[in-house]
């Protein structure tokens, strides 16, 4: 096999090889958080507050639509990664051009979903008159190039597992360059407003899946992408759905959970509404520097699975931990202390930078708890059991998160959006503890024999 681009997780010092593969995971999902940052700072300076707000609050829905088929190639990862630290060549083979069809078919879906429920699902969110039209725009959009985002994230979750995270890198940086400037010119000088972002952003997840799949047929050894070769192995298929489905249903959980918070946030009006927008995106690039060392927890438990290193996964366990909390408090202090001049990115608005601030306040001094909570998930599913931390996550996040919205915030004293937020850390607290539970039984229960 071919060893350009790939890294042996089952050999060596760990955390030397987990910085080599979350580092260039960690810069290519900032570059992926630029399409959405691009999107939010070109209305918010250029189309209004209102425009900004209909993009910004779609963050939630566009999550939980499509974070089941996202779980799938969660699945793909767990299963090539263990087929790869296994040596078994025809299974890995099996498996990628399975996945590689899942994520044309699950786009395609999301597409017809996306397109027709837009506007009826923003309704139910409670989205204020002014922004409900143009978030539906704006959504419709998205979801029509949806099938290419799904399969540079299948295709990308695919070189992952063999722990190329560079050339992912690469294509985000290109693409991301490409939607940035295609942002300026839709919204600028063609007076595209929220269409115009929206089509941006389809044209360079165009190009990333594009680039992917030519990487993936390029490839020399048991990773190449052959497409008249394209079929699901219904063995490999289950696999996958194995793992990827309660990981799909657990982003569901946690996206629902948001999307009744963000029903909530939407009350109170567009100034909060923009504020809040500006500060998820805020958010989203701390949580993808976190989640670079969850992912390659989830990569290299997976491998060292498929290698019988079971003392191995015990230690990228805990330095995986180790690492997320150093980078989840050190980047939420620095986000925390700039925290109005990061804000005024988006928008102009006093008013909406102190509305972001009132969130930012909440977050970041907590944020690393989200870390702990994913990355001790993702070390679950690596070593091949997915559906606990949807229990957890289902109880932890997204009952707690409603129970709360329906009993402490209609409280009159506490129906603020501090209240609001507050829930956030308290649910991560709970869900991790609940996951570290199911990690340590697994842990003592497993046996690992080499086939």
């Amino acid at each position: 096999m071919n060893r350009t681009n790939q890294i042996d997780m089952t050999e060596g010092p760990i955390f030397g090889k987990l910085l080599k593969f979350s580092i260039p995971l960690i810069a290519s999902s900032v570059l992926q958080l630029f399409f959405n940052a691009a999107d939010v700072v070109v209305v918010g300076r250029f189309a209004g507050d209102n425009s900004l707000a209909a993009v910004g609050s779609t963050g939630s829905l566009v999550n939980l639509l499509i974070n089941l088929f996202m779980g799938l190639s969660v699945g793909t990862n767990v299963v090539v990664a263990n087929y790869f630290g296994a040596k078994k060549k025809n299974e890995l083979t099996d498996t990628i051009h399975t996945a590689m069809l899942v994520s044309v078919i699950s786009g395609l879906i999301l597409t017809v979903v996306g397109v027709i429920g837009a506007k009826p699902i923003l309704t139910f969110m409670q989205s204020p008159e002014e922004v409900l039209n143009l978030a539906a725009i704006y959504l419709r959009i998205y979801f029509g190039g949806i099938t290419a985002t799904m399969v540079y994230n299948f295709g990308s979750a695919i070189l992952r597992a063999k722990g190329d995270t560079k050339r992912p890198l690469y294509i985000l940086f290109g693409a991301g360059i490409l939607n940035f400037i295609l942002n300026l010119v839709f919204v600028i000088p063609l007076k595209m407003d929220v269409a115009g972002v929206g089509l941006a952003t389809v044209i360079s997840q165009i190009l990333a899946a594009i680039l992917v799949i030519i990487l993936l047929i390029k490839e020399p050894d048991d990773f190449h992408l052959n497409l008249r070769k394209l079929k699901i192995n219904r063995m490999i298929f289950i696999q996958i759905v194995k793992i990827g489905l309660p990981a799909g249903f657990q982003g569901i959980m946690f996206s629902f959970s948001n999307v009744i918070i963000q029903s909530s946030v939407n009350t109170f009006g567009a100034i909060i509404i923009a504020g809040n927008s500006a500060a998820i995106n805020l958010e989203a690039f701390i949580y993808t520097a976190m989640n670079g060392f969850s992912q390659g927890s989830l990569t290299f438990c997976s491998q060292n699975l498929g290698a019988g290193k079971k003392d191995r996964i015990s230690k990228v366990v805990w330095i995986s931990q180790a690492s997320i909390i150093v980078i989840g408090g050190v980047l939420g202090a620095l986000f925390l202390l700039f925290g109005r001049q990061l804000l005024g990115i988006f928008s102009k608005n006093p008013e909406v930078i102190d509305a972001g601030m009132i969130r930012l306040w909440i977050i970041f001094t907590t944020y690393f708890l989200c870390g702990m909570m994913d990355g001790m998930a993702n070390s679950i599913r690596g070593i091949g059991h997915s559906l606990m931390p949807v229990i957890s996550s289902l109880l932890g996040a997204c009952i707690f998160r409603i129970i709360w919205l329906f009993t402490i915030f209609l409280i009159p004293q506490f129906h603020t959006p501090q209240t609001i937020f507050i829930s956030y850390p308290i649910s991560w607290i709970l869900t991790f503890i609940a996951n570290v539970i199911w990690y340590n039984k697994y842990m003592k229960k497993l046996k690992i024999s080499i086939a």
